[in-house]
């Protein structure tokens, strides 16, 4: 797949493109509901015998156009996101670098400079997309923007659940720690990549030596709480009890969650690897403990509950 970066104002000319089937959206998470988009578009591609290609717009336009206190988190941050639509088998992925400047464009603008000027025969995108300076074109108002120079197909509402599949449910599961609903709505598992570091090596002195795993993304964390899950590490996966919060039975009070996996029958030194946690199944809440005892007896049972889930 190639990957091209465009920055405003695009030049086309430069580009050397071909005709194309193109699916529109910011597509985070790149759920079942995105992968619904851009399997459409590579449908009519190959009947159409054009390339396909993705176009997505990096950061969220929340980022620029709204003052928040802390940096915006993700589902699938951009290399996670790239990756993802590039396993659909997709020719070619446009990143609009979205800046104030962009989001001013006219929506005429952005179908003549960034469909019509970059050869984009068939637009794919989800029935609320929207383009343009305040999102005022919507796939009802391209036809009229694109002049009988494209085509458009919009691809309804999944649903999952009895609900929209979408990426602020997905944001909103992960928040309350419903990861299985999580799995439902993205099709796979929910992920993060991190590197293992040291922590307060606490875990192995009551013997459940745990991985420290510290995020290479913004990504959104579950709710703090208990799960199963599984590490891969060099390719291979292995099975374990992941907690992800600020361990007050030893914490008053810390800023940032941590996340620390217990692997099942695992005995090797990681520290400093590339690993990518699966979120599968949510336990308990975390909870603070009057005594190492009890946190050890808990720690038994979380063990035996999340090899029960994964093998279920």
């Amino acid at each position: 797949m190639d990957t091209i970066y465009l920055n405003h104002p695009v030049d086309s000319c430069s580009l050397n493109c071909t005709p194309t089937v193109m699916a529109l959206g910011y597509f985070d998470g790149v759920h079942l509901g995105h992968q619904a988009v851009i399997k459409t578009a590579i449908k009519i591609a190959q009947k159409l015998k054009v390339t396909t290609s993705v176009m997505t717009f990096h950061p969220h336009p929340k980022e620029v156009l709204r003052k928040q206190e802390n940096a915006m988190s993700y589902i699938t941050p951009l290399p996670d996101k790239i990756k993802k639509i590039e396993e659909l088998g997709v020719d070619k992925l446009y990143i609009v670098n979205f800046t104030r400047e962009f989001a001013s464009l006219t929506p005429q603008q952005f179908v003549d400079d960034y469909l019509i000027g970059l050869e984009v025969c068939h637009v794919v995108a989800g029935f609320d997309f929207t383009y343009g300076a305040l999102g005022k074109g919507t796939m009802e108002t391209m036809p009229f923007h694109a002049r009988n120079r494209l085509n458009q197909t919009v691809v309804e509402k999944l649903e999952a659940n009895n609900e929209k599949v979408s990426s602020t449910k997905i944001r909103q599961l992960l928040t309350t720690g419903e990861v299985d609903d999580v799995t439902k709505f993205l099709g796979a598992p929910y992920s993060i990549k991190g590197v293992v570091v040291d922590g307060e090596k606490r875990g192995r002195t009551i013997g459940f030596p745990t991985a420290n795993v510290k995020p290479i993304h913004r990504y959104i964390l579950p709710n703090t709480g208990v799960y199963a899950v599984t590490l891969t590490v060099s390719g291979v996966h292995y099975s374990g009890v992941c907690n992800v919060g600020f361990k007050p039975t030893f914490h008053d009070q810390t800023t940032e969650p941590t996340i620390e996996v217990h692997l099942f029958s695992f005995n090797q030194d990681i520290y400093g690897e590339e690993v990518t946690i699966c979120w599968h199944h949510r336990i308990r809440d975390e909870q603070k403990f009057l005594n190492i005892e009890d946190l050890i007896k808990q720690i038994h049972l979380d063990k035996e509950a999340a090899q029960s889930l994964l093998l279920s």
